[in-house]
């Protein structure tokens, strides 16, 4: 696998029309199983081929029981200067029915351990609306992640799948789902809370310290351009997607033969939708002129606008487009209805 990643590095080198990466960014599966040797040799074929900025992020996804002195050691040796730590909850009932494999101790140990070995960068995912999950504990969940004086926060609402163990699970009566009002007050409450520690709320899930918004993550909320390897990954030059079969399996055995992706060439609509769509979910927001460099909306569009901007849910600064903090409650229903 990780000779075929490096193989493909090398053939879709020339796909970025930039060398110069401020980014670099080792997503899951579970990056934190690669050995040392690996994780060198994917970082050195990197290397070879782009020059990365002294700047340049570069994120490890880890799971906190794949933490341990070794490991840390390790991925700062490589070059990994941010971790992004999946916590996800400090209650062992949640862990254990989300089929994680790590406990409550070993989250609270991991990222003291993390900072001990030199990775100064820390972020931590958790996530809110969880059934049976009460405001009190989900008040003592956001004090320990601050206790822990990590740098970034990503905080996501549980979605519940079709055909997913946990669909299950809801479907036969076992686990009772979070209401929308408890899930929007546990938002809200998030927002209040790392906002009063110093934590700017940059992204509808994202929140970071100053100078430690996530570079990686920001430029897929730009637009900018990247290029994903290895199965599942996806890559983006500003008129096409492209993406790598999921499967393992077939990533390998498919690789030979070029047949190990899919394209999608994006019209105008898509582009702009897109373009939307992520912007809107930033602090950042969407200037109205890149949208109508792409095309020009219809009367329907402004009259959205307005009405939104009415309802106190969009502002717009200088010509750019911004979701109030009640817009961001209701942001893909706005982004959607703005879709042309």
């Amino acid at each position: 696998m990780i000779a075929c990643i490096c193989k493909e590095i090398h053939e879709r080198s020339n796909y970025l029309s930039e060398t110069s990466l401020n980014s670099v960014y080792f997503g899951g599966g579970t990056p934190s199983l690669l050995s040392e040797n690996e994780l060198v040799q994917i970082l050195t074929t990197i290397k070879q081929l782009f020059t990365l900025t002294d700047s340049c992020e570069i994120t490890l996804e880890a799971n906190p029981d794949d933490i341990d002195v070794e490991r840390l050691n390790y991925w700062k040796e490589a070059g990994i200067n941010r971790l992004s730590i999946g916590l996800q909850s400090f209650k062992e009932s949640d862990l254990k029915w989300m089929n994680r494999a790590h406990s409550v101790e070993e989250a609270l140990k991991c990222v003291d351990l993390a900072r001990k070995s030199g990775i100064l960068n820390i972020s931590v995912d958790l996530i809110y609306g969880l059934p049976n999950l009460s405001m009190e504990e989900w008040k003592q969940h956001i004090d320990t992640v601050l206790a822990m004086e990590v740098q970034h926060v990503s905080a996501y609402c549980l979605t519940i799948e079709e055909k997913t163990a946990l669909h299950h699970l809801v479907k036969s009566e076992k686990i009772v789902p979070t209401g929308e009002d408890d899930q929007s007050e546990q938002f809200i409450y998030l927002i209040e809370r790392l906002k009063a520690d110093g934590f700017k709320h940059y992204e509808i899930s994202n929140f970071g310290l100053p100078g430690y918004e996530a570079v990686h993550n920001s430029n897929y909320w730009k637009g900018a351009h990247y290029l994903g390897v290895g199965p599942s990954a996806h890559s983006f030059d500003g008129k096409s997607r492209q993406w790598n079969v999921s499967n393992n399996t077939l990533y390998l055995k498919n690789f030979e033969a070029n047949s190990y992706f899919e394209i999608e060439h994006l019209s105008p609509k898509d582009r702009w939708n897109e373009l939307l769509l992520t912007g809107l979910r930033t602090s950042y927001g969407v200037k109205t002129n890149q949208l109508f460099s792409i095309l020009v909306p219809s009367a329907d569009f402004f009259e959205t606008l307005t009405e939104f901007k009415q309802n106190n849910w969009l502002i717009e600064e200088d010509g750019t487009l911004f979701l109030t903090s009640e817009g961001r409650l209701k942001a893909d229903y706005i982004a959607s209805e703005l879709f042309v």
